[in-house]
């Protein structure tokens, strides 16, 4: 693990986006609060918080944060689910890997309560913005897309 004993504690705020698509029936279901399994998205939503303050025990060599906020918001739009974390803390390292764990698992708690109607579900996720400590802000173009590694792709196929 990185010694991070000697980093004055800054205010370290993050935020990371999981961009779900799934088939117009399956967010219809969604919409209309009538999936099987119950309400998805206050359970993803908890489910996103609690894993937030989960974030170093499943990610080896990250620095248990005492987080100061943890939001996390769902968005319906016409064809996918937007699901968008905040995460703020006063500490010596950021909280980037918080944000992007609290969507990851909140997009795969959306997918575990409605795969039984849809499997073809998919998402993306990224870091949107930090902000805090000595590499100052960083913020995602709105319109620039996660990059992809096609190429990389398939040579892990082979």
């Amino acid at each position: 693990m990185v010694d991070v004993g000697d980093k004055a504690p800054t205010t370290r705020t993050a935020e990371a986006e999981a961009r779900f698509t799934l088939a117009p029936a399956t967010l219809a279901l969604l919409r209309e609060g009538r999936a099987e399994k119950g309400d998805v998205l206050a359970t993803a939503r908890i489910a996103g918080i609690m894993a937030a303050k989960k974030t170093s025990d499943l990610i080896p060599l990250c620095h248990p944060l005492a987080l100061s906020k943890v939001e996390l918001h769902a968005t319906l739009e016409a064809r996918s689910v937007t699901l968008r974390s905040l995460v703020r803390c006063h500490g010596p390292t950021g909280v980037e890997m918080e944000a992007l764990t609290a969507v990851s698992v909140a997009a795969l708690t959306l997918y575990d309560m409605l795969k039984a109607v849809d499997r073809s579900m998919t998402f993306d996720v990224a870091l949107v913005r930090k902000e805090g400590g000595r590499s100052g802000t960083f913020e995602r173009e709105a319109a620039a897309p996660a990059p992809r590694a096609p190429r990389a792709a398939k040579e892990i196929q082979r």
